[in-house]
């Protein structure tokens, strides 16, 4: 006899992150991707879920992305309001209160800036764009040959760069901004655009990143989504912690010269209170979960949760395999994941810890972009059912975790995932056996699964490879621990007033982040690793500064460079094969 599957319960779980890109805290934006993924994915995911109201997601937003947002949006306003500039050199040169340079360096930057994007999807669909980057030989993404490319920057004209910072900002526009009358215009237009256009284009741009925390909010409110939030500065709390915490999946991994990171457990508990305060001024709550910096959990950084009252927090299946291990539990457990669609109690906690789905996840990071909507919502939905009928009668004590970043996946689908998410979000929200819905609410009505213990670990691969345990990420905390220690020394003297502590702090908050170390390593594309080792380096003497020390000599040399190939331009790692 057939058991009849009952509703199984699916959690989408949306992280939105991006690196502190400013040097210092006050100082000129890195790098852009704050407010061109604001345009085009924060506001698409936004207009999909207000598009459908009956579909449910969890939405994590990182602190230091809620402040570049708002930062953006006044600097924005002052902009177009007063002729101020920007601390960001695109918008700037967008808006032409900076000047296009004669001098051919200077011009290159511009080109080459303008052609980070996945050309497949954002450039060569769009016959202008294409033009004006295939008449000087580049019609891809900025790594190919330059050779000859210096020489030709004194016979462009200004207007031809005005028009290449137009559409490079036009197709980082979401499908949602491109429906509007004044885009599709723009874009009919093809070239020689104005002062006023430009101008119609930045009033755009800074009314959606404006509008972007409001909107959230409203979701929140209205009872859509859950928002919760990662710890200040995006740190691995765990590594913060105790080093000794990446032994659980890396026994044998070399470490940093460093014993420990001094005063780490303290520093975890600021980043999770500091974040808690800017979420709360953001969006008027204060979360119930917390999904711990790349999914990077322990039972020291449980305990730390436990004790701010959070209801739940998550990580990866690597995580819960390697915590099935060290709990001793019967191999078929693991074999069948049967445990994996449970919050698990870990044995001491009250914090639930929910498993991502690694394959599911997996699928919308890296698979679906090359297919049809239809096919890859099709194959979604039915692994989702398989997984129902599996469970059968108990499908409803059950429920499927798929989390992942809410941004990055987008630039490899057509138009910025809009077909395959609006397949996914109506089929998901009408569907008669799957009920779509919040951590908050799986912890409120499915009972746990006991675990005894939790193995520390993160998203990607169970470990913390990607962040310790090798020669450029070792270095990368050896750096930060010197400069924690300067920091600790200068405290103490009580030199510093509230101001000053209160800067150096934050600014040491920058330096504690995971996307650093990230970068770290000569598997990862060269140009993406000197830009953050870069800002690495500049962030920790700018923190020297603040303290009045002087930085050492070694952060005047590159620690890591790079020269491997990342999928997805290292923004995202592949767990499932």
């Amino acid at each position: 006899m057939t058991t009849t599957a009952k509703s199984l319960n699916v959690v989408l779980c949306w992280h939105m992150h991006q690196p502190y890109y400013r040097e210092g805290l006050k100082g000129a934006y890195h790098l852009p991707w704050v407010y061109l993924h604001g345009i085009k994915d924060y506001s698409d995911m936004a207009a999909h879920l207000e598009r459908y109201p009956a579909m449910r997601t969890v939405v994590n937003f990182a602190p230091v992305l809620l402040e570049q947002l708002d930062d953006y949006a006044q600097q924005l306003d002052v902009l177009l309001k007063h002729g101020k500039p920007t601390q960001d050199h695109m918008l700037n040169l967008l808006s032409g209160v900076e000047r296009i340079p004669s001098d051919a360096t200077s011009r290159l930057r511009i080109v080459r800036d303008c052609q980070r994007c996945n050309a497949t999807r954002m450039i060569h669909p769009y016959p202008a764009f294409h033009r004006l980057l295939s008449m000087i030989g580049v019609a891809d993404e900025a790594d190919g040959d330059s050779t000859g490319l210096p020489g030709l920057m004194g016979y462009l004209s200004e207007q031809y760069f005005l028009d290449l910072l137009t559409w490079y900002h036009l197709v980082w526009l979401g499908h949602s901004l491109r429906q509007l009358p004044l885009v599709q215009r723009l874009m009919t237009q093809e070239k020689h655009y104005s002062a006023a256009d430009r101008h119609e284009l930045l009033h755009l741009i800074q009314h959606c990143i404006a509008g972007l925390i409001p909107r959230y909010r409203a979701l929140a409110q209205r009872g859509q989504i859950e928002l919760s939030m990662t710890p200040y500065g995006h740190p691995i709390v765990p590594l913060l912690n105790d080093f000794s915490n990446l032994r659980d999946a890396m026994p044998d991994a070399p470490v940093p010269d460093a014993s420990s990171y001094p005063g780490g457990a303290v520093r975890s508990h600021w980043h999770l209170q500091h974040g808690v305060e800017v979420f709360e001024r953001h969006f008027g709550m204060k979360p119930s979960g917390v999904w711990l910096s790349e999914g990077g959990v322990s039972e020291d950084a449980l305990a730390q949760l436990d004790r701010m009252g959070f209801a739940w927090t998550a990580s990866g299946e690597g995580v819960w395999r390697n915590s099935c291990d060290k709990s001793g539990c019967p191999p078929e457990q693991t074999q069948t994941k049967r445990a994996l669609f449970s919050p698990a109690q870990v044995d001491g906690f009250k914090t639930r810890v929910f498993f991502r789905d690694d394959g599911l996840s997996d699928l919308i990071g890296f698979k679906y972009s090359d297919w049809h909507a239809d096919d890859a919502v099709g194959d979604f939905v039915q692994h989702l059912e398989n997984i129902a009928t599996f469970f059968g009668k108990d499908a409803n004590r059950h429920v499927v975790s798929v989390i992942l970043d809410g941004e990055n996946a987008w630039e490899y689908y057509p138009d910025n995932g809009h077909h395959f998410l609006t397949s996914l979000y109506a089929t998901l929200s009408s569907h008669p056996t799957l009920k779509i819905g919040t951590f908050a609410e799986q912890v409120a009505h499915i009972p746990p699964k006991p675990m005894k213990r939790l193995a520390a670990g993160s998203w990607v691969y169970g470990s913390f490879s990607t962040w310790i345990g090798s020669d450029d990420k070792n270095r990368g905390w050896d750096y930060l621990v010197a400069a924690k220690q300067a920091y600790d020394s200068v405290v103490a003297t009580g030199k510093l007033n509230a101001d000053q502590l209160a800067l150096a702090t934050r600014q040491l908050a920058v330096c504690e982040g995971s996307d650093w170390f990230w970068w770290f390593g000569d598997y990862n594309p060269a140009s993406s690793v000197s830009d953050f080792e870069q800002l690495y380096r500049t962030q920790l003497r700018e923190l020297y500064r603040l303290l009045g020390v002087a930085p050492p000599a070694l952060l005047d040399v590159p620690l890591s460079s790079g020269g491997g190939w990342a999928e997805n331009a290292g923004t995202m790692r592949r767990n499932a094969g």
